[in-house]
């Protein structure tokens, strides 16, 4: 078990974070192992195919018998949403010590696979496999996780979103509650289950950092003890992440909502004020804030006040209803 101690400062400064370099290192794991998640397999299978000239054994290689992951390819997010880019760079300037340590951490007991035999060497010939690990991790990346990285976002901070709810109406306790099975919040100490490390940290005024993530089958915090408090887990709704579209019908959006209002989201895709709307609708303003107003509550629209104006545009789920998503 490993157990972080978090105090109420710790407790203050606890934030979420999105990480398209966390996503593409747990991704691996899955293309590893396909029995870890058979939601996946659709996704596995097209990347498979995709991957005939990138160093395949290297990649498997970071992935331990144990399905550990070394902590320094997954450096702590300093922004809510960092650029993949951006973190890459951060695990450039990983100083060689730090990749022997983790890399040797995650596969122990077990000796290293041939792949990174170069751990073992000097600082030089560790630096350059560090680089050589940043540079596949970009191909597979552009490769198997940035085409549909838009699509994992929206599930990731949906489920942020669920879990500020939680926490905002039930404390910490509430916000784990129904996070994964493996956890349990108690007398101010965030317990892990089912670890293969047996360890506990104290926060000391670090805060916890919370990463929903769509590859992660169970709690994944960091291998070594010495990171701060941080926590991967696995976000909600990724059973239906793969699912096929279905063909869109616009009388059927018509039958759902009715034809004026069906009009209404089809104009939106750009913000537009009321009057503007009754303009090319040629119908009053009046009418037209009576179907906005429904629209509105009902999540398929949104609106800002820009200067005396309100502006409304389709919201992402009123996107979908119209078949149009967004760049």
């Amino acid at each position: 078990m490993i157990s972080f101690v978090l105090d109420v400062e710790d407790l203050a400064d606890t934030r979420f974070a999105v990480s398209p370099l966390n996503e593409t290192v747990f991704s691996l794991r899955v293309l590893r192992d396909p029995s870890l998640s058979a939601v996946h397999l659709p996704w596995r299978r097209a990347v498979l195919g995709e991957l005939g000239a990138l160093d395949t054994d290297l990649l498997m290689s970071l992935v331990a018998r144990r399905r550990t992951l070394p902590d320094f390819l997954t450096p702590r997010p300093v922004t809510f949403a960092p650029a993949f880019e951006d973190e890459l760079a951060v695990v450039r300037q990983t100083p060689p010590d730090l990749v022997r340590r983790d890399l040797l951490a995650t596969h122990a007991p077990d000796p290293l696979p041939p792949a990174l035999r170069d751990a073992t060497a000097d600082d030089a010939s560790v630096a350059g496999l560090r680089d050589t690990i940043c540079a596949l991790l970009r191909q597979y990346w552009e490769i198997a996780v940035e085409p549909m990285w838009p699509r994992l976002r929206l599930v990731m901070e949906a489920d942020m979103t669920y879990r500020a709810r939680q926490l905002a109406m039930g404390g910490a306790r509430l916000l784990f509650a129904d996070m994964h099975p493996h956890l349990r919040w108690h007398n101010g100490v965030l317990h892990i289950a089912k670890m293969i490390s047996r360890h506990r940290v104290v926060a000391s005024g670090r805060g916890l950092l919370l990463l929903p993530s769509v590859f992660a089958h169970k709690p994944a915090p960091p291998v070594s003890p010495e990171e701060p408090p941080s926590l991967v887990y696995p976000s909600r709704g990724v059973a239906t992440l793969w699912a096929s579209e279905p063909a869109h019908d616009a009388s059927a959006l018509v039958s759902l909502i009715g034809a004026p209002r069906a009009r209404l989201l089809g104009l939106l895709e750009e913000p537009l004020p009321t009057v503007e709307l009754a303009r090319r609708l040629r119908v009053t303003p009046s009418a037209v804030s009576q179907h906005l107003r429904v629209l509105h509550t009902t999540g398929l629209v949104t609106r800002a006040r820009h200067g005396r104006q309100v502006l409304y545009r389709r919201s992402p789920l009123g996107d979908r209803l119209t078949a149009a998503p967004r760049e």
